[in-house]
């Protein structure tokens, strides 16, 4: 009796059967995890400016930034330049995504493709990304369709490479498998390639989307009278710092949302992997 009274306290101390209470109370305390070093040094820095050892005029401690960001939504500004950025950013990364995935699923199943497309595409993505705001404001106009292509672009590099990067890196034995099993084209897509690559392209659309909030600032330093970015500029022209810095917290935190949203919306495509992050303890 001692010991089947002991053995369930047992297993759930040494973790290998956890409760679900302790699932649950884990799933909402590990992101809150990530919070603790943003906070600690905006409250390090508030402290700084508090106790004397900065002024903070050039670097606004984070209660002005607040009553900046305060300020805009009250206005309603800040809900306008938000919603302005945040489709643009949509637009440009569909397009970019749809644009590297195919060319990229291209040149990873066809050779033929590889070695005419590749070594165009590596050349293009080294241009910087300011160098192509002259060109599309020549082609594309100075309004929107420059911006949202400008973003695509910026998206569209690492989408290409994680595709083509992750069919080349396949491995032979399994699609020698599908082949012995005498699977058709679709099916080997299907049942072989597309569980093989989605992990990787999982990863390849967060660095794309990644690209896609960088790429916006430049969109909007195209002439853009509204979006997150004209914030930047008009801070900087007016000498407000605070609104500078509240237009990059801003950013940062729709940043971390959108990939948040990604990550949350593959987690169901991606749970066969029995992957170390999964189920490592320091995870």
């Amino acid at each position: 009796m001692a010991m089947t009274v002991e053995l369930p306290a047992l297993e759930t101390t040494d973790g290998t059967i956890a409760p679900p209470a302790s699932r649950r109370l884990r799933r909402w305390t590990q992101p809150a995890i990530g919070l603790l070093l943003p906070l600690g040094l905006a409250l390090a820095w508030e402290a700084t400016v508090w106790l004397g050892f900065s002024n903070g005029r050039l670097v606004p401690p984070p209660t002005k930034i607040f009553a900046a960001i305060v300020e805009l939504a009250r206005s309603g500004e800040l809900a306008r330049h938000i919603m302005t950025t945040l489709s643009r950013v949509a637009a440009g990364f569909g397009l970019g995504v749809l644009a590297g995935t195919v060319l990229g699923a291209i040149s990873g199943y066809w050779t033929l493709a590889r070695r005419l497309l590749d070594p165009t595409v590596q050349a293009l993505r080294a241009i910087p990304s300011i160098a192509w705001v002259p060109l599309f404001i020549l082609w594309l106009g100075i309004f929107e369709t420059s911006k949202i292509v400008l973003i695509a672009v910026g998206v569209f590099f690492p989408v290409y490479l994680g595709v083509m990067g992750a069919i080349l890196s396949v491995d032979r034995k399994i699609v020698e498998v599908g082949r012995t099993f005498r699977l058709s084209g679709p099916a080997m897509i299907r049942r072989i390639l597309l569980p093989a690559v989605l992990p990787a392209y999982v990863v390849a659309l967060r660095v794309g989307l990644g690209l896609g909030w960088m790429f916006v600032v430049a969109a909007e330093f195209m002439g853009a009278s509204e979006g997150l970015g004209y914030l930047l500029i008009d801070g900087q022209q007016l000498g407000k710092p605070a609104q500078i810095v509240a237009a990059i917290v801003i950013f940062a935190i729709l940043g971390k949302t959108t990939d948040w949203l990604i990550e949350i919306g593959s987690a169901p495509l991606l749970r066969w992997q029995d992957a170390f992050g999964r189920h490592s303890g320091g995870a």
